[in-house]
């Protein structure tokens, strides 16, 4: 009996030990083939880039117009003889871009010309966007892949150039990601919600999240839930729309969101009260209560939420965590309204939400008015 013991523990702990060694060498593997893979997509890119600078640098020595056009071609048919398909005329044209947008500030913010256009039409917008561009060279530090780089390239303002380039890394986004966070104006909705100061650190540093009002974004983009702007639909069905979502959702609320409840049910003097969503963020490390508004908000929704909030700080959260943020996500809200209802050290905040992506030019020219205005009163 006690041999029989023996072996079976024997065989137990023979079982913890490949355990742990497979956690620990399937863990090893994996960080070497991610390293792997970077270090590809870092040396591609890289690649690229300095093949666009020795175009870039050719053309200005005199290769220019109808002859430098002939240059790229005539160069794309032997790269492709010796090397294969992946060097057309198209992407010699994109590694050019692709050095003027990272090589240097001065060379810099650059868009690219849509591919689909014919060859004579992309030359005409090269010579144009090139004027009399200085190629004094910097070394960039490429983080990403290629197809990223090709999205980023278009993006004319170097700051929100810059902030995208940190926040893909980061919060590492797919290139779909990238590009619906782009075509969302994340950059600029960020921006035109705090002081110029603060514009300037996203652009070298990307979202920092330290306080609650930097996790806020007015509006949200709810495209990705396919709901209809001009058709009615209930507060249940927006809910209903978000969990199916809940990975977009989760994207768009922004760093450190962690989805814990929907209907969390609180009972309060025999009283139950429900709180449509209920996230955590860790970065703040506080919960973060979320109430659905289809219709224009009121101070009764105000007040609503802020009883939330007081029972949440008194009966949930522990006392290492910081205080519960409430947001009254709705279709229309009345900032005179929430001033006047709300003490002013509240941590609630009404936001808007567009069930269609924002007219990207109309928050460009917000965001400069609105920086042009500050520096106006700074003097």
């Amino acid at each position: 009996m006690d041999k029989s013991n023996e072996m079976k523990k024997n065989e137990s702990t023979e079982v913890s030990q490949v355990d742990t060694l497979f956690e620990r060498i399937s863990g090893l593997i994996e960080q070497a083939r991610r390293f792997v893979t970077n270090s590809v997509n870092v040396a591609e890119v890289r690649t690229r880039f300095e093949v666009g600078r020795y175009i870039f640098e050719s053309e200005q020595q005199g290769t220019r117009a109808e002859y430098g056009k002939q240059v790229l071609k005539n160069l794309s048919v032997r790269l492709i003889e010796r090397f294969g398909s992946g060097w057309s005329y198209d992407m010699l044209k994109r590694c050019r871009f692709f050095y003027q947008a990272y090589g240097n500030a001065a060379i810099g913010a650059t868009a690219l010309p849509q591919l689909e256009n014919d060859a004579d039409t992309i030359d005409k917008e090269c010579d144009t966007n090139w004027g009399n561009a200085v190629a004094t060279i910097q070394q960039p530090r490429f983080t990403l892949s290629w197809s990223h780089y090709l999205v980023l390239m278009r993006i004319e303002n170097i700051e929100a150039r810059s902030f995208y380039e940190i926040e893909c890394a980061e919060q590492q986004w797919s290139v779909k990601q990238l590009k619906r966070q782009v075509g969302s104006s994340l950059y600029e909705q960020l921006a035109l919600s705090r002081n110029k100061d603060e514009v300037m650190r996203l652009a070298r540093q990307g979202q920092t999240v330290e306080k609650p009002s930097d996790i806020i974004k007015n509006p949200l983009t709810l495209e990705f839930l396919g709901l209809k702007p001009d058709v009615a639909y209930t507060e249940s069905k927006l809910e209903n729309a978000i969990i199916d979502k809940m990975q977009q959702f989760l994207l768009e609320l922004g760093k450190g969101f962690l989805f814990e409840a929907r209907q969390k049910r609180f009972t309060f003097e025999e009283r139950h009260f429900y709180v449509d969503l209920v996230f955590y963020n860790r970065l703040l490390q506080c919960y973060v209560l979320i109430d659905l508004k289809t219709g224009d908000l009121t101070h009764e929704d105000l007040g609503q939420m802020q009883m939330y909030v007081n029972y949440y700080d008194r009966h949930v959260k522990e006392d290492f965590e910081k205080p519960t943020i409430g947001i009254l996500l709705c279709e229309e809200k009345s900032d005179a309204l929430v001033e006047l209802t709300l003490p002013k050290d509240a941590n609630i905040y009404a936001s808007q939400y567009s069930l269609y992506l924002p007219e990207k030019d109309l928050l460009q020219r917000k965001l400069k008015e609105w920086i042009d205005e500050f520096n106006e009163n700074r003097i």
